[in-house]
């Protein structure tokens, strides 16, 4: 199952839960506090998913490590596109 596969059906089991309870088609009959915590839930999910994403996000970007062998070598691939073109004709 790929990972698309399981957010879709975590999400549907979620908002069939959430269906099911703020629509009361089972009859019931949930007290009103607890209905009206219920309908802003998905609201509520939304943003404690971007507040996951951007935490995430920002970790990942402090994680990230540098490659330094791999930039010298593309410096110096670099270096000879630039004298292989030059000696084409292109200027620089």
């Amino acid at each position: 199952m790929t990972k698309l596969a399981q957010w879709l059906c975590g999400l549907a089991l979620l908002g069939t839960a959430w269906a099911t309870l703020a629509l009361d088609p089972l009859g019931l009959h949930l007290p009103l506090p607890c209905r009206q915590v219920l309908w802003p839930f998905p609201v509520y999910l939304l943003v404690a998913f971007g507040c996951y994403s951007l935490a995430t996000i920002g970790y990942r970007l402090s994680t990230f490590n540098d490659c330094e062998a791999a930039a010298k070598e593309l410096q110096e691939q670099i270096r000879e596109a630039r004298a292989d073109l030059s000696r084409r004709g292109l200027k620089f």
